[in-house]
């Protein structure tokens, strides 16, 4: 095994990553598979496994380990309180959901955890929610790859261009949480 290799680090990055519900490592293994730097069953499948015991560790440690994790919540009631609505209006539908949206993600199965939420119920539908999004994110980036690559080629000519685009996705997920997690009044 080469160790100095793009496809030999590259699994281990998608699964060290993919474990923290990286969308954007699962859509550079998409990228790198078009490329023919990868394979994209493997880099799939790693995704898909990692990201589902990533969060069956998080709800681990929100069902068993409740005293040792709290303290860290103090600083995301915002987020809690937003995941814990997500989970009573979406029920199991909360577990697909929560793959997608950044900045709660990890809050989701904590909060299902602390809320006594079953452990083999959410293992079982977190299952489907890994599969659904490692597939929808890694074979979008992969069918989508030539645009990516035309991208980061005009990004190389112009490199300006990659602070405005990345300050400009910032600024919108912060935008979106904050009016999400504000009160009504």
């Amino acid at each position: 095994m080469d160790f100095s290799s793009l496809e030999t680090w590259g699994y281990f990055a998608i699964a060290f990553f993919a474990f923290g519900g990286s969308l954007f490592i699962v859509a550079a293994a998409g990228v790198f598979s078009f490329m023919g730097k990868m394979d994209l069953t493997t880099a799939l499948t790693v995704a898909i496994i990692s990201n589902y015991l990533g969060d069956m560790f998080l709800f681990y440690l929100g069902k068993y380990q409740r005293k040792e994790i709290e303290p860290y919540f103090a600083k995301h009631k915002r987020k809690i309180a937003l995941s814990r609505l997500i989970m009573r209006k979406y029920g199991i539908t909360a577990i697909f959901i929560q793959k997608f949206l950044y900045g709660i993600k990890t809050l989701v199965p904590l909060s299902m955890a602390l809320s006594k939420y079953d452990f083999k119920k959410f293992g079982f539908y977190n299952i489907f929610a890994s599969i659904v999004f490692v597939l929808t994110i890694g074979l979008s980036a992969y069918y989508s790859s030539e645009a990516i690559i035309t991208f980061f080629g005009i990004i190389k000519e112009k490199p300006w261009i990659a602070p405005l685009v990345l300050f400009s996705i910032l600024g919108i997920v912060w935008f979106t949480m904050e009016k999400m997690t504000k009160k009504k009044r």
